[in-house]
């Protein structure tokens, strides 16, 4: 009963001979490391016209939240003193809502997605909120969250790189260079080479 539980241990002062077999386990480590390579999703456009792509395929891919950002902005912006507007900001909110829906919920119709253009809806839209902002006469809060946007929209624009991983030879002709930490990266092997 003495020898219930107990668990024999060796004394510290025996020493155990070293292994002469090498630790994989530190150099599968190390080469793990050295394949590792950093994307950061923001670098400078070479040329204008690398910028000028970027801003539009930006605003192709991000445009519904940009326009969150800008509508957010207007939504803080009226909440302490003009009520009215807000509400005129929500009811044009729902009414574009209802119309992506719309959209979305009558993917075959000819009148929704051939006859009346998407853009020219929502361009339409965003002219009425504008006009009702400005008669409720809250246009300075319009301008405000414009000014303060719109610069945040294009730096945000022109900085951001693509999230594809892959760089062809389009996007080294266009200037476009994925940022990495190791290798080139406009490196097109050619089929000889493989």
């Amino acid at each position: 009963m003495a020898s219930y539980g107990t668990m024999y241990r060796p004394g510290s002062s025996s020493t155990s001979p070293p292994t002469s077999q090498p630790d994989d386990s530190k150099d599968s480590t190390r080469k793990k490391r050295n394949d590792f390579k950093l994307l950061f999703p923001f670098n400078m456009p070479l040329t204008p016209e690398s910028a000028a792509v970027r801003i539009i395929r930006n605003l192709r891919y991000f445009g519904l939240y940009y326009s969150l950002f800008v509508w957010i902005i207007l939504f803080i912006s009226l909440v302490p003193r003009r009520k009215v507007s807000l509400i005129f900001l929500v009811v044009m909110t729902v009414v574009t809502s209802l119309y992506l829906v719309l959209l979305r919920a009558l993917p075959n119709s000819v009148v929704l997605h051939r006859i009346i253009d998407k853009r020219l809806v929502l361009a339409l839209l965003a002219i009425v909120t504008a006009v009702e902002l400005i008669l409720t006469r809250a246009a300075i809060h319009l301008f405000v969250t414009l000014a303060c946007g719109i610069p945040i929209i294009l730096v945000h624009a022109v900085l951001r790189v693509s999230d594809d991983l892959f760089v062809g030879e389009e996007a080294c002709a266009a200037g476009e260079l994925v940022p990495l930490v190791y290798g080139k990266t406009c490196d097109v092997e050619s089929p000889a080479s493989v």
